[in-house]
């Protein structure tokens, strides 16, 4: 079974994703496959810094993707470029864990941009963990330590709370403290595991 796993920045879909993986679900984490194909070295970092310049590089030579996300994350087109050259990477690198995983595992693929890439048909199930706005804000100024016009402008980038709520065949509430998550993923255990094949 494939299920697709989104929330907008700050909703709590990673802690959501590693709940489902200690439940025993297969997580392929677009956003961790994302970092793996633009590490030092890669073709995929190396394309970035043709386009983007060597300003968005660390002293060691990594990307510095707070850098970076300064830049495409307040210019569509510079962010459509970043993702011209990431997303096709990912995808294969998906393909290839996806074509591993066994015949009768529950995949979960944890996908930040599923809702603004239109890629909701091609799951059996969409997972919308779901936070609101302020929420969102508050998590992303006094956890991740982002500045509030930075949180802002992430949240704005993506795609609304209604757009992705619209796909959504489960939705997880995480407005509340993260104990309220454990009986919402006991429920979709259950429910999960008992229509796959």
């Amino acid at each position: 079974m494939k299920i697709g796993l989104t929330g907008g920045i700050g909703s709590g879909k990673s802690e959501v994703a590693r709940r489902l993986a200690a439940k025993g679900a297969l997580v392929i984490d677009a956003d961790l496959i994302a970092r793996e194909v633009v590490e030092p070295g890669t073709p995929g970092l190396a394309e970035i810094t043709a386009t983007f310049g060597e300003a968005v590089l660390r002293p060691d030579g990594s990307l510095d993707r707070e850098a970076l996300g300064r830049i495409v994350f307040t210019d569509p087109g510079r962010l459509k470029a970043l993702n011209a050259i990431v997303h096709p990477k990912v995808g294969a690198r998906v393909a290839e864990l996806q074509d591993a995983a066994p015949a009768d595992a529950i995949v979960v693929y944890d996908v930040p941009l599923l809702a603004e890439n239109d890629l909701a048909p091609m799951y059996d199930k969409v997972i919308v963990v779901d936070a609101e706005d302020t929420t969102r804000l508050t998590r992303l100024t006094t956890i991740r330590g982002m500045t509030p016009e930075d949180a802002e402008a992430r949240i704005a980038a993506q795609a609304t709370r209604e757009a992705r709520l619209a796909i959504a065949d489960i939705v997880i509430d995480n407005n509340g403290p993260l104990s309220a998550l454990d009986p919402q993923i006991a429920e979709l255990w259950h429910e999960l595991t008992d229509v796959a094949p």
